[in-house]
């Protein structure tokens, strides 16, 4: 096991076609979510994360879920590199999830603590060591806002032991948790999770990104990481802010409808969710227009 879950890794977000037969009549169209990673991985990102929270997972039948994830590791093939993401209820659905992906030929996966229940710290580490059992590269993933278990500094060093766990996925928000964790596990791949505090994280040394705006801006996001690892403060910064108020919308709860709106602004498929997420709002729209409109005007004028 040699893979490094680090760069710019997107979490994809699904498009879906209308079908009275499926689910909330909405059927994933594999065949554009096919042509939207290959997209990604031409643009410069390393690599591509379906079944993320912003691929609506939960929102997918396991027969739906799988399909997403094969369609992803085909439409890679060796450009790039896939981190499914594995997430569930409890460690034997999680590693189940695992053991699909390593059949189906990724080459990581993303996993956060057990979801739907605020698991202690024992049972934490035996869930991702559940999941790293199964031998594909395992990117932990600290989202304390959704999952109400936050994965400390302290309790990553004890995660970082078991064998395959490789990398983290910062989502806290506190950039303070880089430091802290390269102090405390510093074998350890420190990934920026939320958008909004890319560069911050990226500065204070973590090495990779697990994305959702570059799904609409791929090229610029892939500049704005590089920039930040050579250490072109500068130039980061004058890319980064015109943006970080789109970014924004990453760390919200809508983030989803968010970057699929965002993504048809700029002439790519975002279309529709599934439920539970609804549209946005007259006021969320107007207000997320806004904010995109600087960072696409930013983007042409650069």
């Amino acid at each position: 096991m040699t893979e490094r879950l680090d760069g710019v890794i997107v979490a994809t977000a699904l498009p879906y076609t209308p079908d009275d037969a499926a689910p909330a009549g909405l059927r994933p169209d594999l065949d554009r979510y096919a042509e939207h990673c290959r997209w990604l991985v031409e643009s410069g990102c390393r690599g591509v994360g379906p079944n993320g929270s912003l691929g609506e997972y939960s929102s997918l039948t396991d027969a739906e879920r799988r399909e997403v994830a094969r369609t992803a590791i085909e439409a890679v093939g060796d450009n790039g590199i896939v981190v499914v993401g594995v997430h569930g209820v409890g460690a034997h659905q999680a590693k189940h999830w695992a053991e699909i992906a390593a059949e189906d030929g990724a080459h990581g996966v993303l996993c956060l603590p057990p979801t739907m229940y605020r698991a202690n710290p024992g049972e934490v580490v035996e869930h991702f060591a559940a999941v790293a059992s199964v031998g594909l590269p395992v990117m932990v993933y600290n989202n304390p806002i959704d999952t109400k278990v936050d994965l400390t500094p302290a309790l990553v060093a004890e995660i970082a032991q078991i064998d395959n766990v490789v990398a983290i996925k910062e989502f806290s928000g506190d950039v303070r948790r880089v430091l802290e964790i390269r102090e405390a596990a510093p074998e350890l791949t420190v990934v920026a999770g939320a958008d909004d505090v890319v560069l911050e994280s990226l500065l204070m040394g973590a090495t990779g990104w697990f994305a959702g705006f570059p799904n609409v801006f791929p090229v610029e996001s892939v500049r704005l990481y590089e920039l930040a690892l050579q250490g072109k403060v500068a130039e980061a910064r004058a890319l980064y802010e015109p943006m970080v108020a789109a970014f924004r919308w990453d760390s919200r709860t809508e983030f989803v409808q968010a970057i699929k709106h965002s993504m048809d602004m700029v002439g790519r498929f975002g279309g529709q969710c599934r439920p539970p997420r609804g549209p946005l709002s007259p006021e969320q729209l107007s207000a997320l227009e806004a904010d995109m409109r600087r960072a696409v005007d930013a983007v042409q004028a650069a």
